[in-house]
């Protein structure tokens, strides 16, 4: 532990560790144990909760003090994961690295949560811009990814305005105008915040099928936005132009498997 703890001092925070004791509605993310942020009266510190006679360890793969971001790899027998841990604006943060990239620094993490499409799009860009958060091949807000599609003109009519785009449980990033197409109809409330299909809503029992907490959304639609799109933990961006978004790809890792693309 007191290697851990001088590592994420090494980058300015704190971690903390606790006993996890399942329950019937509360199991950990990965098994036996749970990786979070919470805050206390000192401000925000990683919090690392494992069940009794946990087999887990933790160790640090590589640090980046002036950076502020840590590269942490949890192992159980030969069962690995990695998670890129940081500061990004205002907050720190948890990110799952997708298990087929088993990366050992936190420049190549970055790359590893970068979607396809992003990757391509900044294959000219430097070196020293490539993780900026603002680079000429796109723009990034938190876990969205913002890529210019030049010539872009969807219909007037079916532009949304003040549009929410989520991922699972996630704070919404509020969208000025957005356009989407494609995807799965899903109804989402705070029971199921990734969303149930039509015909999982339909098999629901009846009262909570008329209760007014249902929202309609789209699962894993193409989105398109323009304008601002505001968020209370990111800096307010402003897209001229219509952007494609996309997300990282951390719902690719065993800890995020279950979280979806809703808007």
């Amino acid at each position: 532990m007191y290697l851990l703890e001088r590592a994420f001092a090494k980058m300015g925070a704190r971690i903390k560790f606790q006993e996890f004791q399942p329950t019937r509605w509360s199991q950990p993310a990965l098994g036996d144990f749970s990786l979070d942020v919470r805050s206390d009266a000192r401000g925000e510190f990683f919090l690392i909760s494992q069940i009794p006679r946990s087999a887990t360890e933790f160790v640090v793969l590589d640090v980046q003090p002036r950076d502020r971001h840590l590269l942490l790899l949890s192992r159980k027998g030969k069962e690995k994961h990695r998670f890129l841990l940081g500061h990004d604006e205002r907050h720190w943060f948890v990110a799952g690295i997708p298990e087929a990239t088993p990366v050992s620094r936190v420049l190549d993490a970055k790359q590893a949560l970068k979607p396809p499409l992003v990757v391509d799009t900044e294959r000219d860009t430097r070196l020293k811009q490539l993780h900026r958060r603002v680079n000429r091949a796109r723009i990034r807000q938190g876990e969205w990814f913002f890529v210019p599609v030049p010539g872009f003109a969807p219909p007037a009519v079916l532009i949304l305005r003040d549009e929410p785009l989520r991922r699972g449980w996630g704070k919404a990033h509020m969208c000025e105008e957005l356009f989407r197409s494609g995807g799965q109809t899903v109804y989402t409330s705070s029971a199921h915040p990734n969303g149930v299909t039509e015909e999982e809503f339909r098999n629901l029992d009846e009262c909570e099928r008329k209760s007014p907490i249902w929202r309609v959304m789209r699962r894993n639609p193409t989105v398109h936005v323009r304008g601002r799109v505001r968020h209370p933990d990111h800096q307010t961006v402003e897209l001229h132009g219509w952007h494609r978004v996309l997300s990282n790809t951390e719902n690719l890792s065993y800890a995020m498997r279950n979280v979806a693309f809703l808007d």
